[in-house]
């Protein structure tokens, strides 16, 4: 949530496939029933904060989104961009790798969303603090992702701003994670264009860059930044400039360097190309994705140290 809503390169769109009809929120005055505690992370047009449910003591993380109070204005959030992120988190939310929205209220200046509390920190910050992840871990983070996305895929919404900031370690010393953060989502039905130039730069498809149909491919291209970054601790695209960065994006310009990729796998580095293709319908599907070896090696890997750990308890 570091910079939510503060992440478009510029924008424009068509129809999206977000149901227009009018949300009611919840009007009676949030403080009567949350105390409001310390703040958790923040954006351009948005706050989220720990808050505590006065009756039952619940803990919760609210979404304080500040409204456009005037359709010429430039600050604040639209109200058809806030309900098209209710209408994503209640059609995807909830689920084992995504955020559950609660309620939401409405005050004067905000609409507030109440949702789930994770509380393990964002996988940025984890791996930031170890520069870069063993293959056995990080593959375990993205097959975690890849269900997450599996999820948005079948129900037609494409998250549009995959990175590791916006995924959640569900507690400290857990490796659970939650996909966080649908501001920028997107309903994408079957049969409707969505061109739009939206996203955080380096993680963006050349689509994006260059104003052409968004799709499902579009997130896929996304983990395959966020899997290079885990791996190597540095980012494929990311040039001195924007201009720079959307250069390469376009151009699939990305290497594996020996400083960082020595002691890769090939199979680690045929994931990540099968998600670096300029044609979306050639790029990786989520599908293929989670049925590739090396992801299919991890999950042999733990089940082996799942047997190993129950052989032990039972001698």
């Amino acid at each position: 949530m570091r910079d939510a809503h503060h992440r478009q390169v510029s924008s424009s769109s068509s129809n999206s496939g977000f149901d227009a009809s009018v949300l009611r929120f919840n009007e009676e005055p949030f403080e009567q029933r949350y105390e409001i505690a310390e703040e958790l992370g923040n954006g351009q047009f948005a706050v989220v904060r720990r808050v505590i449910n006065r009756s039952s003591g619940e803990q919760f993380a609210a979404k304080f989104i500040k409204k456009r109070r005037y359709a010429t204005s430039r600050r604040g959030v639209t109200r058809c961009n806030i309900e098209r992120e209710i209408d994503v988190l209640r059609a995807v939310g909830g689920y084992e790798y995504t955020i559950k929205l609660f309620e939401v209220y409405e005050t004067s200046s905000d609409v507030i969303l109440v949702l789930e509390l994770v509380s393990g920190g964002e996988l940025f910050d984890y791996v930031s603090a170890k520069e870069c992840l063993g293959e056995t871990e990080a593959a375990a983070f993205i097959e975690q992702i890849l269900l997450a996305i599996k999820h948005l895929h079948d129900n037609h919404v494409v998250h549009l701003d995959i990175k590791p900031e916006n995924v959640m370690l569900r507690r400290r010393g857990e490796s659970k994670i939650k996909l966080i953060d649908f501001g920028l989502s997107r309903r994408i039905l079957p049969g409707t264009v969505v061109k739009d130039m939206i996203g955080t730069p380096e993680f963006v498809a050349p689509e994006v860059v260059n104003y052409e149909p968004l799709s499902s491919a579009t997130d896929m291209w996304a983990l395959g930044v966020v899997t290079y970054i885990l791996l190597s601790g540095g980012s494929p695209f990311l040039g001195e400039t924007r201009d720079e960065t959307f250069v390469n994006i376009s151009a699939v310009n990305y290497h594996f360097s020996e400083r960082y990729f020595e002691h890769i796998s090939p199979y680690a580095k045929d994931f990540i190309s099968r998600l670096f293709v300029r044609d979306q319908r050639k790029r990786a599907t989520v599908d293929e994705c989670l049925g590739h070896p090396w992801i299919r090696g991890v999950r042999s890997f733990q089940h082996l140290i799942l047997s190993k750990s129950v052989l032990f308890l039972s001698n």
